[in-house]
């Protein structure tokens, strides 16, 4: 989302998911970003999240958030991520990338830390939504869904065909129920798979010709 920051947010942004506006978006997802991060029992996770989030109890995780031009948490760093490749089973991006060149990079870092048949679940802000008044001129940036899911093809992942609309509308109170499709909600998720293997072409058998009459083994 940042101008000045690549791989997190401005300090606006930051101070605007700290009022009540932003507090009401975060409280909305905090269901589905639990859920996430239990999907998988025994595998850890990365969570990158806008704001220094709770631990969730028995966790088996890293948490990131924004800090300026880095990110701070469990390990301070940038991008790259100084995590190893193939690490986690889930790694849920909740309002920390932009759909431009910075996005670009993260999302080829959270491919690369994803476990095969892991899952990576993109909160994102929806321009559609009449919420983003009360985000405008705070930094932050909004883009539909489709976007999300040509950057996460183009990293490598598949992303799911529908994506759940969540958040208010415009009264700044928790939403908790989700809805098919983005909608007017001020936030949207979008799940992506890692294929377990890659889907290399076979090149067809070539066939030798055989003469008329002539004896097959």
């Amino acid at each position: 989302m940042p101008p000045r920051s690549r791989p997190g947010q401005p300090d606006a942004a930051q101070a605007w998911f700290a009022s009540s506006e932003g507090a009401a978006l975060l409280d909305s997802e905090r269901d589905a970003v639990e859920s996430a991060l239990g999907e998988l029992p025994g595998r850890h996770w990365l969570w990158l999240a806008p704001l220094p989030p709770e631990r969730p109890d028995g966790g088996r995780g890293v948490i990131l958030y924004p800090r300026g031009l880095r990110f701070g948490g469990d390990v301070s760093c940038a991008l790259p991520l100084p995590l190893p490749s193939e690490a986690f089973g889930t790694v849920v991006l909740q309002h920390v990338a932009s759909p431009g060149a910075a996005g670009r990079a993260l999302l080829e870092e959270v491919e690369r830390v994803l476990q095969p048949g892991g899952r990576v679940l993109l909160f994102g802000l929806n321009p559609l939504s009449p919420y983003r008044w009360r985000w405008r001129g705070h930094g932050l940036q909004a883009a539909e869904p489709l976007s999300w899911r040509r950057l996460l093809r183009r990293a490598g992942l598949e992303p799911g065909a529908v994506s759940e609309g969540m958040g208010p509308r415009w009264e700044p109170v928790a939403e908790p129920r989700r809805q098919s499709g983005a909608g007017l909600r001020a936030a949207y998720l979008v799940r992506a798979d890692k294929r377990s293997l890659p889907l290399t072409p076979i090149r067809p058998r070539r066939l030798l010709p055989v003469a008329p009459g002539a004896a097959v083994a």
